[in-house]
């Protein structure tokens, strides 16, 4: 139910949820989203945590592509 009420807010909030994990580890499960913007996904972030009993951690993942260009402008 957790999952699906995460899954809402995502999608509410424009995202779209990638894949749910369940891990062993830090975390229990984690969910992967993604978001058009870094606005959309600390909105998606602050909305998932008013639940109560989620711990986040933000990663920004880059594509290959993306990381070359920004190692190109060193």
């Amino acid at each position: 139910e957790r999952v699906e009420e995460g899954q809402r807010a995502i999608e509410e909030a424009g995202g779209k949820l990638v894949g749910v994990y369940v891990t062993l580890g830090r975390y229990d499960v984690v969910e992967i989203f993604e978001a058009p913007d870094d606005e959309i996904a600390v909105e998606i972030m602050m909305k998932l945590q008013r639940y109560g009993a989620e711990h986040t951690e933000t990663l920004r993942a880059f594509t290959r592509e993306e990381a070359e260009e920004i190692v190109r402008r060193l």
